[in-house]
């Protein structure tokens, strides 16, 4: 929410007064103009997976008003904004659920405005290639109608059986199903292998209320843990998902509770791959460490039971992928090395892919090409629909 505060300075009180309210997240404030005295922010007003632009007076009525709201409506409704030095003019980007447009509006007559970029070259692309569509459905977990998003192949039929691939989060109080336009690695196993992609805001994710995201405080690693689980076992009563070809992948954070899953639910996922996972809290940033757990002279046992490195047999029945680089500076190699003995020690399989020199977001052209090639065709191997061997018939005697 946005207030005001003003001083009166006869009898020194200090009035507070709310500008905005409501059951919806202020996101960020953009701009304030002196002149005409309104507060510029991006707000989830509309809808939790969007992002409007709206203006508020300080003085007198609020006069709340959303600029964004009737800009190509039927393709835009997630947008960021930047604004000119004197707030005279404002880019306005939109980001999607269609493919991104950058326009630049005038302040004072928000109708008039000039398209500076409009992807007409990726639009027809993406037209011609007939894209994935996608599902949002709502899952009802612990009082919470939480969001669950499945892209799926442009083919899809619920006659038939697919893949599944669940994408994890990279960092608690983040969000996944939003309105963005998405086209990435992932693209390419749902259009090309017929694979589903799913993307799940369970407790801890962000821009849902206060409630969800503390939910995580002292739990990391169990909360989202079971909320995950409990997505993957709601698509599995549905037809069209094949049981035997689930998979699940997660970077930083991310990586972490795909390890925390894949150790508790066994024999559930077929494969799993982590890029640049943190796998104990001890070692990793501890700003963010202690503001979810605590201490670790005082919070032994939670930092314990956090920690991705006690119990692994679980990981024995899954195809496991790690990819980490040597230089990345926001999660250190050590969390991928203490993981590998660990593993070794448990007696656990698995497949690692080092990138020299390169940080947390691999860099170069050439090891990302090398990275995307390498998740994409270990993906496609561990879900290859498995054709049935039959039995070969004797042959007759002459």
């Amino acid at each position: 929410l946005i207030f005001s505060i003003s001083l009166q300075a006869k009898s020194e009180q200090i009035s507070v007064r709310h500008l905005t309210s409501g059951n919806w997240e202020v996101i960020k404030i953009l701009a304030y103009d002196e002149n005409t005295q309104k507060i510029y922010f991006l707000s989830t007003e509309e809808s939790p997976r969007g992002r409007q632009l709206h203006s508020v007076s300080t003085v007198g009525s609020l006069n709340r008003q959303c600029l964004s709201c009737n800009f190509l409506k039927d393709q835009c409704t997630y947008f960021s904004a930047k604004f000119s030095p004197m707030n005279r003019h404002f880019l306005l980007h939109c980001k999607g659920p269609g493919v991104p447009v950058v326009s630049v509006h005038s302040t004072s007559n928000t109708a008039k405005f000039y398209i500076l970029e409009n992807n007409a070259v990726l639009k027809e692309a993406v037209f011609k290639k007939k894209n994935s569509r996608t599902e949002i459905k709502m899952l009802h977990i612990e009082d919470y109608e939480l969001p669950l998003q499945l892209s799926l192949p442009k083919d899809f039929t619920d006659r038939n059986q697919y893949a599944l691939l669940l994408i994890i989060d990279e960092a608690p109080g983040s969000q996944l199903v939003t309105d963005k336009f998405h086209i990435d690695w992932d693209s390419v196993l749902v259009n090309s292998d017929n694979v589903i992609v799913a993307r799940f805001d369970g407790r801890g994710s962000g821009f849902q209320g206060l409630k969800i995201l503390q939910e995580v405080h002292r739990c990391l690693g169990s909360v989202e843990v079971k909320d995950q689980i409990a997505a993957v076992e709601s698509l599995l009563k549905q037809p069209f998902i094949d049981p035997k070809r689930l998979s699940i992948f997660g970077k930083g954070y991310g990586g972490y509770i795909t390890s925390m899953i894949l150790k508790s639910s066994e024999r559930l996922f077929k494969c799993g791959a982590v890029v640049a996972p943190i796998t104990d809290m001890k070692l990793y940033a501890s700003a963010f460490s202690e503001r979810y757990l605590g201490i670790p002279s005082k919070e032994e046992n939670t930092y314990q039971a956090s920690s991705v490195l006690h119990n692994l047999h679980g990981l024995k029945e899954a195809n496991l992928l790690i990819v980490h680089g040597t230089a990345d500076a926001k999660v250190h190699f050590q969390h991928s090395a203490e993981l590998i003995k660990h593993l070794i020690k448990a007696g656990v399989n698995y497949t690692m892919q080092i990138y020299p020199d390169e940080g947390h977001n691999i860099a170069s052209e050439k090891s990302k090409y090398h990275l995307y090639s390498t998740i994409l065709g270990f993906f496609s191997a561990c879900l290859k629909e498995e054709t049935p061997i039959l039995p070969q018939e004797p042959e007759e005697d002459e």
